[in-house]
């Protein structure tokens, strides 16, 4: 027997509108040009320029009546094409099937065509050829082949039905390492160095460089000079030496020929100026201020077809078609002004809670502990709004283009029991091993020491934690001679 019964539930659903200014105020300003550009090209609707305000002469009343004649026309052919249903004048309501995709498409020369290029000029047999060939495919963007070659043999003999050997895979391999750059194709940072030194003029301070890696290559990357000087019997001047030739190599000589990646140049969303008197003086860029409107002709066009009382089957169409679209390009205007509203109420919450900061021209000293939560409640706004706003968006400040993200940060106690910001340890992180004796650098334990002697309650993992985040190595690999 079927059990049917009656419940109530509540159900937070967002509109279309909302839903779409969500999406707006999550792009960073690089691209709302696109995302406007795109809507203009979707909606007849939507135009650029200033919203009409009502006064207007004969003249511009002639132009848009001969406007509107313009637009009856253009949208009767619009829909007078009997090879597009009416279903499909709405968005994302075709087939997948039928459904366009772009191809990508890529110019320039990449890393590896270069390498199959020099391959080209060689002359080597077909079958060294075709192996060189297929090692290229297996070098990695860095220009390391970090393959091992009976691997590399087993997937020819599988894909391809080839059998060859690690060896004959080997005399390939050393075709392809006299390539340009130096260095491509080596299996191990040690042999990569080694490959750029052979090229070199056999100077002392080269033939010192490739002993040290020969011989002491594990106390080199570990920067063990003590042991390196007392092995090799040699003095500190002479591994000065060898070092300097060795840190002239790069250690990833495929990065020299990443020329197809593009460069994004950062756009800023917010300008700050601080005035004389102290006064911060906050604007959007303009290009989060673009002037949109509703087409005038369009709806004109519209009031003219709804006082037809006997509307023909196409007219109906017609009114249908202006009515969607002129409701799609008043939400999309709506939702702009609404991300306007939204990213300047937030980032002004941002500049008040971190005054001190912007009035001391950027002393990360002067940060406070700030969360999303906190600016959440100081404008009313969800705290995933606030989070929107401060992703992928900077400011553009006297002092430098910061992410808002970079002004927020958790807080850390003193003895004193005052909060502050990790900001303010991580300079102190900072400045501290950019004045330490590069002989004989700080250690974590020697850095906890200072930063609890003026009075900051830190642990040592907690230390070591924020020299990894400020990219600081330990204390050995920041040994120099």
């Amino acid at each position: 027997m079927l059990n049917q019964r009656l419940q109530q539930k509540f159900l937070q659903k967002l509109s279309p509108q909302q839903i779409q200014m969500i999406k707006l105020l999550e792009i960073p300003t690089m691209q709302l040009d696109d995302r406007i550009k795109e809507e203009l090209e979707e909606n007849p609707l939507l135009e650029e320029g200033r919203e009409d305000t009502g006064d207007t002469d004969d003249a511009d009343q002639q132009q848009d009546s001969a406007s509107v004649e313009h637009a009856n026309l253009s949208i009767d052919e619009y829909l007078n094409t009997d090879d597009t249903p009416l279903y499909k004048l709405n968005t994302k309501n075709y087939n997948k099937e039928e459904q366009k995709t772009e191809i990508p498409f890529s110019a320039g020369s990449s890393f590896h065509d270069q390498l199959e290029s020099q391959l080209g000029l060689r002359n080597i047999s077909e079958r060294q050829h075709m192996l060189a060939n297929y090692l290229i495919g297996n070098i990695d963007d860095d220009g390391y082949l970090r393959r091992k070659l009976d691997a590399v043999a087993d997937d020819m003999a599988f894909s391809m039905a080839v059998e060859t050997t690690e060896e004959e895979l080997e005399s390939a391999l050393k075709i392809i390492q006299e390539f340009d750059p130096p260095g491509v194709g080596a299996r191990n940072l040690k042999e990569c160095l080694m490959l750029q030194l052979k090229q070199k003029a056999e100077t002392p301070e080269i033939k010192m460089a490739k002993t040290i890696l020969n011989e002491q290559f594990t106390e080199f990357t570990k920067k063990h000079y003590d042991k390196i000087i007392e092995r090799l019997n040699i003095t500190e001047d002479k591994l000065k030496e060898g070092i300097a030739e060795i840190l002239k190599l790069n250690p990833k000589p495929g990065g020299s020929f990443q020329s197809d990646k593009i460069t994004e140049h950062i756009i800023p969303d917010f300008l700050l100026e601080i005035k004389d008197d102290g006064l911060l003086q906050l604007s959007l860029t303009s290009r989060n201020l673009p002037e949109l409107r509703v087409s005038r002709m369009y709806n004109d066009m519209l009031d003219a077809y709804s006082k037809n009382k006997r509307q023909e089957k196409h007219n109906k169409e017609a009114v249908s078609f202006v009515k969607q679209k002129l409701e799609s390009a008043r939400w999309f205007i709506d939702a702009i002004k609404q991300r306007q509203t939204t990213m300047m109420l937030t980032m002004q919450a941002i500049l008040d809670f971190q005054k001190n900061y912007f009035l001391s021209w950027g002393d990360e000293t002067m940060l406070k502990p700030m969360i999303l939560n906190d600016i959440a409640e100081k404008t009313g706004l969800d705290i995933s709004t606030a989070s929107r706003v401060a992703n992928s968006k900077y400011i553009q400040t006297p002092f430098g283009i910061f992410p808002l993200k970079f002004f927020f940060s958790e807080g850390l106690l003193t003895y004193s029991g005052d909060e502050v910001s990790t900001h303010e340890i991580k300079k102190i992180l900072q400045d501290c091993v950019d004045s330490e004796s590069k002989r004989n650098p700080l250690n974590d334990d020697e850095l906890v020491a200072i930063l609890q002697e003026r009075g900051y309650l830190i642990a040592r993992r907690t230390v070591a934690k924020y020299r990894e985040q400020l990219n600081i190595p330990v204390a050995r690999l920041r040994k120099e001679l």
